[in-house]
């Protein structure tokens, strides 16, 4: 299958232009199975579900024989079981990096909507009026996260100074890195929709970074079905961890 925004090969003639730009293939775990009981996960670590499974395949099977220069995977197992999956497909294994974690959310890790709102009623009415990770008993707080994400990229960045790396991530993980590159921080609030197994892109030419797309999941609809998660409306709290 055809990958967004994959680069043609004309027979240039060699020094007649410079190497291509990085490109990051920043994709989501499957579906996990507190994705479907709709629990905050953070970093905690529950594994994908069955369908998850299945979006993971349809995932691998997409990507099969695209040449990647290297492989990245957060090393909670909703990833890692994600990128095992696509890992025979595309010939490399997956380095495993702690810093792709998803934000971590103290005490609200585990629970669902309800749970939050019986549990922790002035914090969730805080969140409702003004979404901020910093709300959240025992967070990682919003500027630690994107800190950490933005470290993360650039090293990343910073070892692969052109070519396709993928990178099997999280929701939030993902919002961080699009929102940089608009100039924009994350409190809470995410402003793009991150879907499971879904392909975003960043490109990293001489100058700038620019986002090359976001929440591709056409592997998804291969068959006429969708096989895609179901939205909810936490303000993105258990859809996107």
């Amino acid at each position: 299958m055809s990958i967004p925004g994959s680069r043609a090969t004309p027979p240039d003639p060699p020094g007649s232009r410079p190497p291509d730009p990085t490109r990051l293939f920043l994709v989501r775990h499957g579906q996990s199975t507190w994705n479907d009981a709709r629990r905050i996960q953070g970093q905690l670590d529950p594994p994908l579900s069955a369908l998850g499974e299945m979006q993971a395949r349809r995932l691998a099977e997409r990507l099969s024989g695209q040449p990647f220069d290297a492989f990245y995977t957060s090393d909670l197992v909703r990833c890692r079981d994600t990128a095992a999956l696509i890992a025979p497909e595309i010939g490399l294994q997956p380095v495993e990096l702690a810093d792709l974690r998803e934000i971590a959310l103290g005490e609200w890790e585990g629970l669902t909507r309800e749970e939050m709102i019986a549990g922790y009623p002035e914090q969730w009415k805080h969140w409702e009026r003004a979404p901020s990770w910093d709300i959240v008993p025992g967070s990682e707080g919003a500027q630690a996260f994107e800190r950490r994400v933005h470290r993360v990229i650039d090293e990343i960045l910073e070892r692969h100074q052109h070519g396709d790396v993928l990178v099997v991530t999280h929701g939030g993980v993902i919002q961080v890195a699009l929102g940089r590159t608009l100039g924009r921080n994350s409190h809470g609030l995410f402003p793009f929709v991150i879907d499971n197994t879904s392909i975003s892109i960043l490109t990293r030419g001489r100058s700038r970074s620019v986002i090359s797309g976001v929440n591709d999941i056409c592997h998804l609809h291969a068959d006429g079905h969708v096989h895609a998660t179901r939205r909810d409306r936490s303000g993105g709290l258990t859809q996107q961890h």
